[in-house]
């Protein structure tokens, strides 16, 4: 979340591009009713603090019904 630049109440983002691995750009929109700004920001990584050793697959996340398929054991 980001604060509105002309207002600074909260603004939510609505949509986002992925411009690169690293970076995402975001369509934001202001909450105050009486203010309303629409304004596009850039998400970039600064830098990595700690990577992993060792990356493992992990199950996909459920999809729009909510619904996983247990395994069997």
């Amino acid at each position: 979340m980001m604060n509105c630049p002309k207002c600074g109440s909260a603004a939510h983002t609505r949509s986002s591009y992925q411009v690169s691995n690293t970076t995402k750009e975001r369509y934001n929109q202001c909450q105050n009713i009486n203010c309303g700004c629409t304004f596009k920001s850039l998400e970039t990584v600064a830098g990595i603090i700690s990577e992993p050793h060792i990356i493992q697959s992990v199950p996909p996340h459920p999809g729009r019904s909510g619904q996983v398929s247990m395994p069997w054991f």
